[in-house]
């Protein structure tokens, strides 16, 4: 029962991926780009999380764990890339 739970709320976020990434493809500027792949990569780590308690396989959070770090610096790093010298995007 609750396992069924978690892989439709899992179901639910692969959805949303789908939906975000119209906006990171046809994403009028440069921060909407940067932003919805964001969104996409913090929800692929609930994706993660959500088998890894759904099919009880606990190694998923390491991995989870490690996108979120990745994703965490590529924002950084695109953010200090298209921020001009001395502004603000």
């Amino acid at each position: 029962m609750v396992n069924d739970i978690l892989l439709g709320a899992a179901a639910v976020f692969v959805v949303l991926v789908i939906a975000v990434l119209y906006r990171a493809v046809r994403g009028p500027t440069m921060q909407d780009r940067v932003l919805a792949v964001n969104v996409i990569g913090t929800n692929t780590v609930v994706i993660l999380a959500l088998l890894s308690a759904a099919l009880d396989v606990p190694y998923f959070l390491d991995i989870a764990l490690v996108y979120a770090l990745l994703n965490f610096l590529m924002a950084v790093a695109i953010s200090k890339f298209t921020v001009e010298r001395g502004g603000v995007m």
